[in-house]
């Protein structure tokens, strides 16, 4: 883990991290190409990627939102996002699959967690799958109710951690 380094994305890594988002999510869960394009565009910040050895390995994309409504599928386009506000709503939490189970992910949320907290952010909210609620809770997330987004055909959990 020695090798490792923390940043915001840039358009150059849109098609880096597409490759990653398609080999890691299933079906239509994935994000698209142009989705990404966008999230990086328009809110650099809050698209955080893990490199190691000068490669994107891994990332963690949100926008921020005023009002948070988790099955609002247009905001995963950041319409709606405020930069100012005090929400943050992951939309992407992703790792390459070849370097899964070696603890990268804790390392990526412990450190978007950390960036979260400097920008003054009050809250984060993620979905996430039934077998990640716990590991969720982990981090500090609460369980807040099943989501009525059935984003990619799949059943979503909603979560909250307060900063």
């Amino acid at each position: 883990m020695s090798n490792l380094m923390f940043r915001s994305a840039t358009l150059a890594d849109v098609d880096r991290c597409y490759a990653i988002e398609i080999d890691a999510y299933e079906g239509d869960e994935a994000a698209t190409r142009e989705k990404i394009a966008t999230r990086i565009r328009q809110y650099p910040q809050g698209f955080m990627c893990l490199e190691s050895e000068s490669q994107v390995i891994g990332f963690i994309n949100a926008g921020c939102a005023w009002d948070v409504v988790m099955s609002d599928e247009e905001f995963k386009e950041l319409i709606g996002h405020d930069p100012a506000a005090p929400n943050v709503v992951i939309m992407s939490v992703v790792l390459d699959p070849a370097y899964q189970g070696k603890g990268y992910s804790t390392l990526m949320m412990q450190q978007f967690i950390t960036i979260m907290k400097k920008m003054d952010k009050q809250t984060i909210h993620l979905m996430c799958k039934t077998h990640h609620v716990d590991l969720y809770k982990k981090f500090g997330y609460q369980y807040i109710k099943p989501s009525a987004s059935d984003h990619g055909g799949m059943a979503w959990h909603e979560m909250l951690m307060t900063l």
